[in-house]
Parts: structure tokens; C-alpha cells; sequence
């Protein structure tokens, strides 16, 4: 890159890996994790459900389309930093603005490029997700201080109250009116909602049952977001309560809530599913899908709330993938129906959703 900027990726068993360096100059630390994506890096960068994380692509080559208006998730990156083969500077697509590393730049984000990424995620699917720090610098660095100082526990972290609005937002109009609380949510999500006639009023994470019931919606949805959803005490209880008056939908972390808030429990996977082509199984409809997922828990199939049943599973490992409740309107999936970027397939869930009031 232009820049001649270095760079050093530190893993916490004491991996060291060299590499060049691209956007900003900084020194950061994430649990390092991977998706599988050929595309979307962009959309993954603003997902807020990758923050204190830093985020490996496995496609060799990225950067090569840019980065475009539209393709925003969220109003900045998320990720702590960005690990790649081989970096575009040049790119080429009609709605581009911008190269990954000027965009990087801009929001305080490291990355580092020419690393043997294979290596890498082979050691993360044999030893699971780890911390690591990202490091980029021109000049010398302690790469034996650094490792000496990779320590984070992502499951001790609360990212919610960084990423969830600070306020009320209301988006669209509609005929119906559902409450969004914000867990983190991707905007793409909105837009599927306001395209089903739907107005979406976004609250915090932090909003209380009497706060949300003030604004009489038609029904609930809860987001996608990051972190260890055991820890989100306060959202268990808030879910609970909403429960009795509301048609729900909870989408990724929103779904590990809702077993949480019924005496569920999670459990950390050993590298989690991040990208667009993780397949499930939908009982109900007898078929299967191919969809996008990020996230690193999954729902105790051994301790699935006795009101619930399961309703679609993976593919790859058997995990829960989706559950609804046997007698209320409630019902999640562990993947991301609106995809951004990933198959359509399962954009139908919205509409079941919209069916329900």
C-alpha cells in the first residue's frame, strides 16, 4: 500500500506473523475470528456484532469493488482490525467511493495483508477463536512485548452499551408499528421491515418494558449484536415480561436471548459461524437453506425451554438454528434472514413475522 505502513499479528499462543500494513497507524486488541465470505467485506466491517473482534476474510483477495454508499450496516467499522492475504488498492465498481484502506483509515482501524491466512485459520478451527493484537507502525516494534501482553476475555465484556443507540430512532412509516431494540443491529434488518409496510422504532438495549409499551407497538424484534448473551441479564428479564403482550422475532443474539429469558442456556462455539454459505435445515417446511450467519454462541439444544421446540438446525454441526414457542406468537433464528450480503432465501421469515399482527 501507499502508506508503507508494517505490520505484526500476535496470537495468544505466540504466533507471530509479519505482514503489510493498511489503514490506520494503531495498536489493537480483539478476539481474533474468521468468515468465509467471498464478498461483503464492507457489510462486515460495519456489523456491529463484530466488535471486539478482529476479523480474518478467508477469500484471498479483498478491497478489489471498494467502498460504496449503500453498503454500510452501521455509521462506522466495527471490527478492532482487519486480517487479509492480499489487498486491493485499486478497485473497480461503478457505486465506489473509496479503497478499504483510505475507509479504514478514516475510523482508527488497523489491518495487515501478505500473511498465510490459510495458516491462520487452521489454527483457529484446531485451537478455537483467541485474543490477539493487531499492530501497525512504520518505524521498529517489540513484537516479544506484545505477546507478552495479548489478555482479553471477550465472554467478561458488555459491548452492548457500545454499540446499541444512544436514543430513540424512528425509521419509515408503515400500516404496523414494531420496537427494535437495539442489540446492535444491522441495518439491513430495518429495511426488510420497511419494506413490508413496517415503521420501526429503534430503542436501546437498555430501554425498559414500560418505555417500550409506551409506544404501542404491534410487535417486538429483537436484534442481532455481539458479545455473551448470559451476561445481558436486565434484556432476559425486559424479554420475559414483553413476552406475555407481544408477537416476537429475535434474529441471531436476539434469539440466544429469548432462550436465555425462558431458563435457556448458550454456549460458546469453538470458532463460531461467520459467513454466507453456512446451510440449515427448516423442519417445518421440510427443506433446506443456504444462510449468512456471524456469531460465536448457540443456543443448549440440551436445554431448550420447555415452552419452545426447535425449528431448524445446521447442517454442518447440528446445532440450534431456530425455535418458536408452542403457544405465543414468539419465535427466532440463530442466522440472518437479511442476509447483506448472503442468499435471499430466508427474507420469508420477515413476512411470517408481519403475518403474526
Amino acid at each position: 500500500m501507499a502508506n508503507d505502513l508494517k505490520a505484526v499479528l500476535v496470537l495468544k499462543d505466540g504466533t507471530v506473523l509479519y505482514g503489510s500494513g493498511f489503514g490506520a497507524k494503531a495498536i489493537k486488541t480483539g478476539e481474533l475470528v474468521f468468515n468465509t465470505s467471498m464478498t461483503g467485506y464492507q457489510e462486515a466491517l460495519t456489523d456491529p456484532s463484530y466488535a471486539g473482534q478482529i476479523l480474518l476474510m478467508t477469500y484471498p483477495l479483498i478491497g478489489n469493488y471498494g467502498i460504496s454508499k449503500k453498503d454500510f450496516e452501521s455509521d462506522r467499522v466495527q471490527t478492532e482490525g482487519f486480517v487479509v492475504r492480499s489487498i486491493s488498492e485499486d478497485f473497480e465498481h461503478r457505486e465506489a467511493e473509496k479503497n478499504v484502506d483510505s475507509f479504514l483509515k478514516e475510523h482508527g482501524v488497523p489491518g495487515i495483508a501478505g500473511i498465510d491466512t490459510r495458516f491462520v485459520v487452521r489454527k483457529i478451527r484446531e485451537h478455537g477463536v483467541m485474543p490477539a493484537i493487531l499492530a501497525t507502525y512504520d518505524g521498529e516494534i517489540d513484537a516479544k512485548r506484545l505477546a507478552s501482553s495479548v489478555s482479553f476475555d471477550y465472554s467478561a465484556q458488555n459491548f452492548i452499551e457500545k454499540v446499541t443507540t444512544r436514543k430513540p430512532m424512528v425509521c419509515g412509516n408503515g400500516r404496523k408499528k414494531v420496537v427494535l431494540i437495539d442489540y446492535g443491529v444491522k441495518r439491513g434488518i430495518i429495511s426488510e421491515m420497511n419494506r413490508r409496510n413496517v415503521q420501526v422504532i429503534v430503542v436501546p438495549a437498555f430501554s425498559t418494558t414500560e418505555q417500550i409499551r409506551e409506544y404501542e407497538p404491534d410487535g417486538i424484534v429483537l436484534s442481532n449484536g455481539p458479545g455473551d448473551p448470559s451476561v445481558l441479564t436486565e434484556a432476559h428479564k425486559t424479554i420475559k415480561k414483553l413476552a406475555d403482550s407481544y408477537p416476537i422475532f429475535g434474529i441471531c443474539l436476539g434469539h440466544q436471548l429469548i432462550a436465555h429469558a425462558f431458563g435457556g442456556t448458550t454456549f460458546k462455539l469453538k470458532f463460531g459461524h461467520r459467513g454466507s454459505n453456512h446451510p440449515i435445515f427448516d423442519k417445518i417446511k421440510n427443506r433446506a437453506y443456504i444462510t449468512t450467519q456471524n456469531h460465536g454462541f448457540a443456543v443448549d439444544e440440551t436445554k431448550i425451554p420447555d415452552e419452545f421446540e426447535i425449528t431448524h438446525y445446521n447442517l454442518n454441526d447440528k446445532t440450534v438454528e431456530g425455535m418458536r414457542h408452542l403457544s405465543k406468537p414468539i419465535f427466532s433464528v440463530q442466522y440472518h434472514p437479511e442476509a447483506n450480503p448472503g442468499p435471499h432465501d430466508s427474507r420469508y421469515l420477515f413476512d411470517e413475522f408481519v403475518k403474526l399482527f
